[in-house]
């Protein structure tokens, strides 16, 4: 969720349902304030629109922490056959009995 704001700038809550796909109502809606109670994303209401026009986006505490997710991840999809390698190995020594 932090990665699709963090590309999108601003977003609607349905347009953050659709880019995250999947997600109920009730677990995005959970997130979304558990975000904004941790200062991560700011919620703005503009009540002057029928309905009122509610948008997300990433406060700088937030954009710090999904830069440092996207390394994460970068990471993750770089050594991801090296952690796979490493429990098949764990595997096959659990399954012979096998210690190191």
């Amino acid at each position: 969720m932090l990665a699709g704001l963090r590309e999108a700038g601003v977003q609607r809550y349905s347009e953050l349902q659709r880019t995250l796909g999947g997600i109920s109502r009730k677990l995005l809606s959970r997130t979304l304030r558990t975000l904004e109670r941790d200062g991560l994303v700011l919620r703005t209401v503009d009540p002057r629109m029928t309905p009122p026009l509610v948008q997300y986006r990433l406060t700088e505490l937030g954009s710090e922490i999904a830069e440092e997710t996207r390394a994460l991840c970068a990471w993750t999809e770089k050594r991801a056959a090296t952690v796979h390698e490493a429990r098949a190995a764990y595997d096959r020594r659990q399954a012979t009995g096998q210690e190191d």
